[in-house]
């Protein structure tokens, strides 16, 4: 009766009892059959039957009771399991074993499907019959691999043979659901294992993942793996998640290295890890030996320990008795803090796990691999390619596990390639043969090496993360690492082509900066996820950061795409004035065209700067992330040892950030390590390379408590950004605050009145729903217009007053008509960043007359209400925006507001006039020179010396270059770099006489007056001169020899006679006193008359070869020539031959200076001074006049000449017309 009450308890007795009956009328064993199993009557109903109790009591009340009842009637092991051996593999045709045998097989799939229950949805009943469950599933696992006489699962294959026969264009649903029940069979066989808490009857060995994978080799199982695989999605479709889940649980947890080790290196591989295993141990009894007991100590001690509080605390153990450190460190090492347990809600379920290691034998780890071999040849690519499409266009068969179980099986398969290929080239090399362009290729995984898989892997991973899903994004950042790992031995491949492949995916790999960020946000916020967790974040970071090292390096250009933010802009109106004129489906349109346009805006390329996204990961967290893992010292590998000594070296020596290690709980890590207790082993490889780097970490530990002695109270905590800066350069880090920017200013275009242009800006805020500033602005003009106006009045009534008094009329008027001006107050914060951040709303303030102060960039700047406005005029601007306001303007064309604003073009800075680069080539930022290039200058001395040595300079350079190489393009650089020096450097000695002399600019009435009437009486003493010169040329017979007409009479006959002797040079001067002369004719004749035609400046004459010109000699009235102005303004510019001898270059040069610096001057102050003469009414007649000056110095020739005469006439006749010259005006009245 107790065991029938405890029954009722579990399980309703009356669905026991119907259990059993159908238990026992479905077959049983007897003696006289030989100890075979015997159907029943009516087995296939008894089937189906029990089927039915499972689907509609089970399923449907979320009960496991008929499982429990199944589970105690045995009815896997001593039924369903004995019918299926029963059947023979050569019964093909008999249709009733096969019915029954698929009923067998529709039973067992269910009754070992995995239970899975998360803490929110297991109730009681579950409670209960879950752990009896899964020592049941265990036992149905071991019966099934371990039975004696059949194949159990070679049955499930024969089962779904008929099926699978068939072209998928020709199965029925329920011939693929047969393939399913199948294949779900094997998965259920494979994902069964047992749990170390549970009390197992059976030897584990019996179901342990080393006997499944016998069992499948042993009964083909793998060969119907690879034949689903290969044909997926030709012959396969729905089937393939059900083989990734079996390949999951058959590959999870398997060390691929070992995998791929012959039985010699197996052996070798666990020598070596015994060998290590003794060497610990051996470390551990050193350091107990320590402190160990000997003989003569087995006595027990205890004494007492007074501490700095006066209180009292008892140490037992001899050891204590050495020093007082010894006995305080005992009484910390026994301290124990009993951290408070929290429950940790478990979501994750056992089976999904990946991170625990399991061991194979040898015969599995044999047949394990050959299967893997040739799943990588044959079926790899098409099951994953077929698989990723799935999950992209999300298909129902796609459950969120099996992306976990997608990404961790790429992620294996890739590390299996690579280990095979490692293996394979360690075997080439021993036996001396030549290498295989095929197995080098990596065309057996390429279709996990696309750009589709990286953007679901991304996709993927930043989704678990965003969902804290850990194990799925331990999965994602395995996989990652391995397509790395593997894009890294592709750039080493021999084949040009793997070479080019790999280019491009790490190309695309690195170029989204959100990849960037995503790798570094993993490592820094690691928090207790796990130890598989912890080695997947700081295996990537590892991978990442190297191959994106070698990767910059080789690509200096590198470019990386970046997302910017932007700000978020109101588009309510713009979609409701779409509303307006569009249908649902234009606006539909409109709208996806906006998200697509601000998208593209919001992303924009920038060069990628390997140093600055190294220095992210020196940041707390990251650090404590790899600190976390080397805790783990004693448990982890070399490689993961290497992976933490990397980060640290990196922190401490290549980004100069060791203060980042400055904390007491790392410092004590790193001293365990190194001295112990429970540090690294002294023989151990690694131990060198990490005593080096701790040794160094300590040194500039005090060489910086020296240099910062805050650094004492910071080895406490961790350390942020300022803190870091602080310690590393000893002050605080500036930061700058950057001022916001005003918007560009807007104008309307022109063509349009005032009113019409605030119409336009006010259907603008229309547009855009800002009705409220309307408002506003409104407001503002109707109070400062009543204001105004009471201003008016008064200022009116006060002139009515005060008009009596005359003196005072206009001041008193002025004053009261001058209004103040009125500062525009917001009426709220929005308001007030509108004013200065709203173009719009500044465009309508600024036509309605309201003014800012201030520059356009500082937000606290204000506007106001000029005084000039008035109250009409105000009012008037008032009425304007409150018609448009309720009738807003339209226009042709379909246009809108917006059509009639532009952007007001910023004003640009005026070029100076001196400066001549036009060659738009910018040499950096260029000093401003204190004075402009040009204006007077002091002469040299010698110029003309000078400029022929320049001239033999240039000439020797030449010559030295055509018989040189033809110089190169950094040559060329050089010489320009050093030119543009040199005129920088003559630049910085200018001092302008604009400068020098500031007091020109001053205003002196009586000065200037002065300065005129010298002016004037140098002007009439010139003109009488010229006059006495005039007289001279009419009395030749009369004139002295000695006298000045004498010399104008030689000068005259001299030139005729060397005019008719036929020598076209004209020569005034004699040897003995040779001076450089410039002739100077001037006359109004229109035509030459003997063809030598000299140009003067733009207009042309000719040199008259019977003319008789008038030489005159002003050498001796050159002080006056020097002050004298021109009495009109110059005609156009003659040219001037001037030739000099050479055995007197000297002088000439001197005579030239001074006759150039006479003609400048006459030049510039006839520009600026066109006073008449009266010197221009006394001289009737002149038909030719030569005038004879120092050289002028505008041509610089070296040819020998005595003189020149330039003569210019016209053909009878003449008219008057002034001409300046040599500091004087003549003016033509009459025929020659």
């Amino acid at each position: 009766m107790e065991v029938l009450s405890s029954r009722q308890a579990v399980v309703d007795p009356e669905v026991q009892a119907y259990i059993n009956s159908l238990v026992s009328a479905l077959g049983g064993t007897g003696a006289d059959e030989n100890g075979e199993y015997v159907l029943g009557d009516d087995a296939l109903g008894c089937l189906k039957d029990l089927k039915r109790w499972l689907k509609l009591y089970d399923e449907k009340t979320n009960r496991l009771d008929v499982s429990r009842c199944l589970a105690e009637a045995n009815i896997v092991n001593g039924d369903l399991l004995p019918i299926l051996a029963s059947w023979p593999e050569d019964a093909t045709e008999d249709r009733v074993k096969s019915k029954i045998a698929l009923a067998c097989l529709e039973l067992l799939v269910p009754l070992t499907w995995p239970i899975e229950k998360s803490d929110l949805e297991i109730t009681v009943n579950h409670h209960r019959h879950i752990p009896y469950l899964r020592l049941a599933q265990v036992s149905y696992k071991r019966g099934i691999l371990n039975h004696d006489t059949a194949k159990l699962l070679r049955a499930a294959v024969r089962i779904a043979l008929p099926s699978m026969a068939k072209p998928l264009s020709e199965r029925s649903s329920r011939e693929e659901g047969i393939i399913r029940l199948s294949l779900y069979y094997l998965r259920n066989v494979a994902m069964i294992s047992t749990f170390p808490a549970a009390h197992n009857d059976g030897d584990e060995n019996e179901v342990s993942r080393s006997a499944t994978i016998e069992a499948f080799h042993y009964q083909d199982i793998f060969h119907l793996l690879l034949t689903i695989s290969s044909a997926t999605g030709e012959d396969f479709s729905s089937q393939d998640v059900v083989i990734l889940e079996i390949l999951f649980h058959l590959l999870k947890g398997v060390d691929i290295e070992k995998l791929f080790m012959d039985e010699v290196q197996i052996d070798t591989a666990k020598t070596d890890e015994l060998k290590m295993l003794m060497k610990k141990e051996a470390g551990m009894l050193r350091g107990f030996a320590k402190s160990a007991p000997t003989r003569h100590n087995r006595f027990g001690t205890m004494i007492w320990i007074k501490r700095d509080d006066d209180r009292m605390s008892t140490v037992s153990g001899q050891d204590v008795l050495l020093d007082g450190q010894r006995s305080l460190a005992k009484i910390d090492k026994t301290k124990r803090w009993k951290k408070p347990k929290q429950r940790v809600k478990t979501t994750e379920l056992a089976q999904h796990e990946f991170d625990t290691p399991v061991k194979l034998t040898a015969s599995a780890r044999r047949h394990l691999r050959h299967f893997v071999e040739d799943f990588l040849d044959a079926a790899f690519n098409p099951l994953f390619y077929h698989i990723r499409k799935a999950m992209d266009r999300e298909a129902d068969r796609i459950l969120d596990i099996h992306s976990r179980q997608f990404f961790f099986l790429v992620s294996w398969f890739l590390e299996a390639e690579r280990a095979r290929r490692k293996t394979a080239k360690a075997n080439q090399k021993d036996q001396n043969q030549g290498h295989d362009s095929e197995a080098d290729s990596f065309s057996l995984i390429a279709s996990i090496l696309t750009q589709e898989t990286f953007i679901a892997l991304n996709r993927f991973m930043q989704e678990s993360y965003d969902m804290k899903a850990w194990q799925d994004l331990s999965a994602g950042m395995r996989c990652f690492t391995q397509i790395l790992l593997t894009v890294q031995e592709m750039s080493e491949s021999p084949l040009e082509e793997d070479q080019i492949i790999a280019e491009n995916i790490q190309n695309r790999i690195f170029y989204e900066e959100t990849t960037h960020d995503r790798i570094v946000t993993i490592v820094q916020y690691y928090s207790n996820q796990g130890f598989g967790y912890l080695n997947a974040c700081t295996e990537i970071a590892h991978v990442y950061l190297r191959m994106l090292e070698r990767y910059a390096k080789q690509n200096v250009e590198m470019q990386v795409r970046s997302r910017r933010r932007v700000r978020k802009k109101n588009k309510a109106a713009e979609s409701s004035s779409v509303a307006r004129t569009n249908d649902d489906a234009e606006d539909d349109g409109a709208d996806e065209g906006e998200e697509i346009a601000q998208a593209q805006r919001t992303t924009r390329e920038r060069k990628f700067d390997f140093h600055r996204f190294a220095a992210r990961f020196m940041r707390q967290g990251c650090v404590d992330t790899f600190v976390a893992l080397t805790r783990y010292h004693q448990d982890l590998t070399q490689e993961q040892l290497k992976r933490a000594h990397r980060f640290f070296h990196r922190a401490a020596f290549k980004m100069e950030m060791s203060v980042m290690l400055f904390r007491l709980d790392i410092i004590a890590l790193f001293h365990k390590m190194i001295k112990g207790p429970e540090g690294l082993d002294p023989i151990s490889g690694e131990y060198n390379e990490w005593r080096e780097l701790v040794q160094h970490i300590f040194r500039q530990l005090a060489k910086k408590m020296e240099q910062r002695p805050e650094l004492a109270v910071e080895l406490l905590f961790s350390k942020m950004n300022t803190t870091v800066f602080y310690l590393e350069h000893g002050f605080d880090k500036q930061l700058s605050h950057t001022t916001p920017r005003a918007p560009a200013e807007l104008e309307v275009k022109p063509g349009m009145e005032k009113h019409e242009q605030i119409g336009v800006a006010v259907s603008i805020l229309i547009d855009q729903g800002k009705n409220d500033a309307l408002d506003w602005i409104k407001g503002v003009l109707s109070s400062t217009a009543d204001e105004r106006r009471v201003w008016e009045d008064e200022a009116t009534a006060r002139q009515t007053i005060e008009q009596g008094n005359d003196q005072t009329e206009d001041a008193d008027q002025e004053k009261s008509s001058s209004t103040p001006s009125k500062v525009v107050t917001p009426d709220n914060e929005a308001r007030r960043i509108a004013m200065f951040k709203d173009n719009k709303l500044r465009l309508l303030m600024t036509l309605v007359g309201l003014q800012r102060l201030g520059i356009d960039d500082e937000p606290q700047s204000s506007w106001i209400i000029p005084s000039s406005l008035t109250s009409a005029q105000l009012q008037e601007s008032f009425e304007s925006v409150k018609t448009f306001q309720f009738g807003p303007p339209t226009y042709d064309d379909d246009k809108t507001a917006e059509d009639f604003i532009r952007r007001k073009a910023a004003a640009r800075p005026r070029r100076v006039a001196y400066d001549d680069d036009d060659s738009g080539i910018s040499h950096g930022e260029e000093e401003d020179f204190l004075f402009p290039a040009g204006g007077p200058t002091t002469q040299k001395a010698n110029p003309l010396e000078e400029l022929k040595e320049k001239r033999r300079r240039r000439r020797n350079a030449e010559d030295s270059d055509r018989r040189a190489e033809p110089l190169n393009e950094k040559e060329r650089e050089e010489r320009a770099e050093a030119l543009r020096k040199a005129n920088e450097a003559k630049r910085r000695k200018i001092k302008s006489d604009l400068f020098v002399h500031d007091s020109d600019e001053e205003e002196d009435e009586e000065r200037d007056q002065q300065f005129f009437e010298e002016e004037e009486l140098r002007r009439r003493e010139y003109g009488r001169k010229v006059l006495e010169a005039l007289s001279l040329n009419s009395m030749p017979a009369k004139t002295p020899s000695g006298s000045r007409g004498a010399k104008i009479h030689n000068g005259r006959q001299n030139i005729n006679k060397k005019r008719k002797s036929g020598d076209g040079d004209l020569v005034g001067l004699g040897k003995k006193k040779r001076k450089t002369t410039a002739a100077l004719l001037l006359s109004d004749s229109d035509e030459a008359d003997d063809g030598n035609d000299i140009p003067l400046g733009t207009t042309s004459s000719s040199v008259a070869a019977n003319s008789d010109p008038v030489i005159i000699d002003d050498d001796e009235d050159e002080q006056d020539s020097d002050t004298d102005t021109p009495l009109s303004s110059p005609p156009p510019r003659p040219h001037l031959e001037v030739n000099s001898s050479d055995d007197d270059d000297e002088q000439d040069h001197i005579q030239t200076a001074h006759a150039s610096k006479r003609i400048r001057k006459a030049r510039s102050t006839s520009l600026s001074t066109p006073l008449q003469s009266p010197i221009s009414k006394s001289v009737p007649q002149h038909p030719h006049i030569v005038m004879t000056e120092g050289k002028s110095g505008l041509d610089e020739d070296d040819d020998d000449e005595d003189a020149v005469v330039v003569s210019a006439h016209r053909n009878g006749a003449t008219r008057t017309r002034g001409r300046a010259r040599g500091g004087f005006v003549i003016e033509s009245d009459s025929d020659e």
